[in-house]
């Protein structure tokens, strides 16, 4: 996974991404020595070096109330499983380090640990064990994701051509205190970060520490721009993982046409205007309504994102962000992210 500081000139920090392991590699700001860094599923690990200055601390599993809220909010995971499947994977020595749990009809179900795939069931999902899971999670929005209120934990469906759910992959969502303390000195210089690595690395949860980091260690006004609800998480209390930053959810994009007239021309005008996507907008909105320190939005994917988050890095905000890749390569030849780290320029050599 890469971390880079963005829209500056300064070389960035640059992590190399390895399948099972990351090794920071700083190349500026950052006094440390590198360290080993373990995906999230693979905490808890303590870190006993300081940077500048800063104690690093545990993560959120060295307390025990932590642990406590986290089986609790697992237990709500299990609970959309038939009770053969939560017996089997409760007796499981890995099970507080599951990944996510897949569930598809006709196809034996199947809990996916760091060590590899766990067979829950030999009888096949049912249709009605998918309509038990669905009867219990919010709405699916168009993306086909839901969540459980007041968890981190996202259910993603799969359908048939009719639009029927036939299969789930329902993630094991957490929050991590302590996981963005090796970013705490370029979090603290008010630079713009952003974090770039492929799925299931954990770049939602470092974002979802730092925005904690800097509401409540620096106080900052954070607002966090949840596309998905994977920062905060589903329902309309957020997680308690991300401190005392506050958060905007983004509606599904059929309801497009019904904000698209509040949209600013301080931004975009004339085409952008009228094609602007949904996540922009409410990006737009939270710098102009809610007069943010901070902004923290997970998952730039378009150019339009891009450009909204290069106009608020030029405003003084500071920007964190996620965006999906292996290598900075892979964001540079991206013709709709190139601008996130300042573009690619064509000079003729005579």
């Amino acid at each position: 996974m890469f971390c880079s500081s963005l829209f500056h000139h300064s070389p960035p920090l640059i992590t190399k991404w390895k399948p099972q392991l990351l090794f920071f590699k700083p190349n500026f700001k950052s006094q440390f020595s590198p360290l080993n860094f373990y995906p999230y599923q693979n905490f808890p690990h303590f870190f006993t070096k300081s940077i500048s200055g800063y104690p690093i601390k545990s993560p959120a599993f060295s307390s025990s109330s932590l642990e406590d809220e986290f089986d609790v909010e697992l237990g709500r995971l299990l609970s959309l499983l038939p009770e053969e499947m939560r017996r089997r994977i409760s007796e499981h020595e890995e099970l507080r380090e599951l990944i996510e749990v897949v569930m598809d009809i006709g196809r034996k179900p199947l809990a996916r640990f760091p060590s590899g795939d766990f067979v829950l069931s030999d009888c096949p999902i049912t249709v009605q064990d998918i309509e038990h899971a669905t009867s219990q999670v919010g709405d699916f929005a168009i993306d086909n994701r839901a969540g459980i209120s007041r968890t981190l934990h996202r259910i993603s469906a799969i359908r048939n051509r009719k639009g029927t759910i036939i299969g789930l992959t329902c993630r094991v969502g957490r929050a991590i205190s302590g996981s963005a303390d090796l970013l705490r000195d370029l979090v603290q210089d008010g630079a713009s970060l952003l974090l770039i690595g492929p799925p299931g690395v954990g770049k939602t949860t470092i974002i979802r520490d730092i925005a904690r980091m800097l509401a409540n260690d620096y106080k900052k006004r954070v607002m966090i721009v949840d596309t998905s609800n994977e920062i905060g998480g589903d329902g309309d209390i957020p997680h308690a993982g991300i401190g005392c930053a506050r958060r905007m959810q983004v509606p599904d994009s059929d309801m497009q046409h019904k904000v698209q007239a509040g949209l600013s021309s301080h931004f975009f005008s004339g085409y952008l205007q009228k094609n602007i996507c949904v996540d922009v907008m409410v990006l737009i909105e939270a710098v102009e309504n809610h007069m943010p320190q901070v902004i923290v939005i997970d998952e730039i994917g378009t150019k339009l994102e891009a450009m909204a988050a290069c106009t608020i890095a030029q405003r003084g905000i500071q920007l964190v962000a996620t965006a999906h890749g292996v290598t900075i390569e892979n964001l540079i030849m991206n013709p709709s992210l190139e601008i996130l780290i300042g573009g690619i320029q064509v000079s003729k050599l005579h």
